[in-house]
């Protein structure tokens, strides 16, 4: 909470609302601390789990902040009550903006913790596919690389893929970040998006939506994790013995 309020000093705004996508706890984390900190703080969501929920909101809920207009797009799988937000000025030369947390990422979508591939596939293709193509999609984690990776295994001749992760792999490199995509971009290279593609129902081997989807959430559960460097201070603290006290001896 304190880096976001550091980060609000020094853009001189003031926080008014909170709109969560779900519960989990990276998501929804500090919503109790700073509803202390800021008394008379709104925060909307969609799920009674979510910490400090002051306004509990709906499918096609239209809220508005000043000039921002937002539309609630409920999405559940990922977990039961989750929900996106589509947000835009009317007027405005910008292009419209989706805050789609673990529902869909650049070249990815979220796992079926609480829910099925039905309805993730509704969440896919009616609900967040029909926006503006034009759409920035601001997804709740960095994991472009991976999804990516993910994306070339499944369609290896895919130039749209090949770009984007030689484009992701450079902004990994210099500590930038990959987000936003736009939906336009998604079409290209998320597999998720592409159920209907030759090359992504011959990896799946399958061809009703629903089952290809299903198969390619089920493989990219199974993808082999990514080669982690250690972190330098947790090897110094096992080094000095500090997690000792925590490890149990055989």
């Amino acid at each position: 909470p304190f880096q976001l309020l550091e980060i609000i000093r020094k853009e001189d705004v003031v926080l008014r609302a909170i709109l969560t996508t779900h519960h989990h706890w990276d998501h929804a984390r500090g919503n109790e601390e700073l509803a202390q900190l800021l008394p008379g703080l709104q925060v909307f969501g969609a799920d009674e789990r979510i910490g400090a929920l002051t306004h509990r909101v709906t499918h096609g809920q239209e809220l508005t902040f000043g000039a921002i207009r937002v539309r609630c797009l409920f999405t559940p799988c990922h977990t039961s009550g989750h929900m996106c937000y589509f947000m835009w000025e009317d007027d405005s030369p910008d292009a419209p903006a989706l805050f789609s947390g673990d529902t869909l990422f650049v070249g990815g979508c979220g796992q079926f913790f609480e829910g099925t591939a039905e309805q993730m596939h509704t969440n896919l293709t009616q609900i967040l596919g029909t926006l503006p193509k034009d759409t920035k999609v601001f997804c709740g984690h960095e994991c472009t690389v991976r999804n990516l990776k993910f994306a070339l295994k499944v369609e290896p001749e895919n130039e749209a893929v090949k770009e984007k992760l030689a484009w992701a792999r450079r902004r990994d490199d210099e500590d930038l970040p990959t987000v936003p995509s736009t939906l336009h971009e998604e079409f290209l290279y998320n597999p998720f998006l592409r159920l209907t593609e030759e090359p992504v129902q011959r990896f799946t081997g399958r061809t009703e939506p629903v089952e290809v989807l299903r198969v390619l959430r089920s493989q990219r559960d199974n993808f082999k994790k990514p080669k982690e460097r250690p972190n330098p201070q947790a090897v110094l603290a096992f080094d000095w013995g500090l997690f000792a006290p925590f490890l149990e001896k055989k």
